[in-house]
């Protein structure tokens, strides 16, 4: 049975053969007699499913040694509290808000340290990027956050800024939850970035953060012990009981990533332009229609969430069941920008696309 294509914006869709492979183990992982689910955290079986998952993930997303692999909880939303609590030292932090996730970060950043707003995209209603050049740094600033991938705006930073090239001596702070692995890091731009698996890597209830060992060791006091940088470092991510099953399905999401093959690229840039031609195929379809219309500015355009609007919105409903019956899911877009809005992550196949696109040229042509 043809599964149907699942457009979500997280919990998102998974590899089949991740799903495939973790069906075939659930009720005993590699002869222990044992579901991962059932595993101690601490025995030998666990143990190797966590290092080898945290040593694809280094590889895959070529993470150089002076950087920590975190496998932690709560979410991106919680390392919005996280990440002040560690590095900001109750001093000043600058934030870019280009949309709904980074001024979450920044509201929440509040309670811990002096917050500015350097730039913001706000007059654009979040359709365009304000570039770096434009950025008021503040000199002094413990760090500088940005949200490289807007899941319900939908505009992606297409390079990282480089803050040293602006005079900036801050580390880069990136939250690339909904675009992690889907395109190579420039991590000598970057000093922190954490993700939720649920978009990229696997499900929800585990996330990744990357940290420079220089930013370890320098928590406020009033931060929680199991959400220390340093003391989950120092205890490869064990301090607490961490979501062990979720962290058994990102290791088997690396080792899909570490699969792919796209002519002579492997893994993540082979990932890259599978993702690179999937968007194309999509926005080109959008730009083409007197139906639809995409208003993110074209040089920011997101690559993994595709935010569409029917120019007559009285129309919405039918898409949606339309959509619905072909097997298209999870299209309706955020409460707070309305219309549709494709979310086409590292496991959404070009056939997905590809259906999703004749459903579009399909439904326009029956309004037309």
């Amino acid at each position: 049975m043809t599964r149907p294509f699942n457009f979500s914006a997280g919990p998102a869709n998974l590899p089949e053969e991740v799903l495939q492979q973790a069906a075939a183990e659930m009720l005993d992982w590699h002869g222990s007699g044992m579901s991962v689910m059932e595993m101690s955290h601490r025995g030998k079986e666990f143990i190797s499913i966590y290092e080898h998952a945290e040593a694809d993930f280094r590889e895959l997303m070529a993470i150089p040694k002076h950087f920590k692999i975190l496998f932690m909880q709560g979410g991106g939303l919680a390392e919005n509290a996280i990440v002040p609590l560690n590095i900001s030292r109750g001093g000043l932090a600058d934030f870019v808000v280009t949309g709904s996730w980074s001024d979450k970060s920044q509201k929440e950043a509040r309670k811990y340290c002096d917050v500015q707003i350097a730039a913001t995209n706000e007059s654009s209603a979040h359709t365009s990027l304000p570039p770096p050049a434009t950025w008021q740094l503040r000199r002094g600033a413990s760090y500088v956050h940005v949200c490289t991938n807007e899941t319900i705006h939908g505009v992606e930073f297409q390079e990282l800024p480089d803050l040293k090239a602006l005079g900036c001596d801050a580390p880069l702070v990136i939250d690339f939850s909904s675009h992690v692995a889907s395109r190579p890091v420039d991590w000598s731009k970057v000093g922190l970035a954490f993700g939720g698996a649920q978009k990229n890597l696997g499900p929800a209830g585990v996330t990744l953060v990357v940290v420079r060992e220089d930013l370890l060791g320098h928590a406020l006091p009033i931060c929680p012990s199991a959400f220390n940088y340093k003391t989950v470092a120092d205890s490869d991510s064990m301090y607490n009981t961490p979501p062990t099953y979720a962290i058994y399905i990102a290791g088997l999401t690396f080792q899909w990533l570490k699969r792919q093959r796209e002519g002579e690229a492997t893994g993540i840039a082979a990932m890259e332009k599978h993702n690179l031609a999937k968007a194309k195929l999509l926005y080109e379809a959008i730009d083409h229609s007197g139906l639809y219309v995409n208003n993110v500015s074209k040089d920011c355009r997101s690559r993994m969430n595709v935010p569409f609007l029917l120019r007559d919105a009285s129309r919405n409903e039918d898409f949606l069941a339309g959509a619905k019956a072909r097997g298209l899911l999870q299209l309706k877009g955020h409460k707070s920008v309305g219309g549709m809005r494709a979310s086409i992550y590292n496991a959404m196949p070009l056939a997905g696309v590809e259906a999703l696109v004749s459903y579009l040229q399909e439904f326009e042509q029956k309004y037309a």
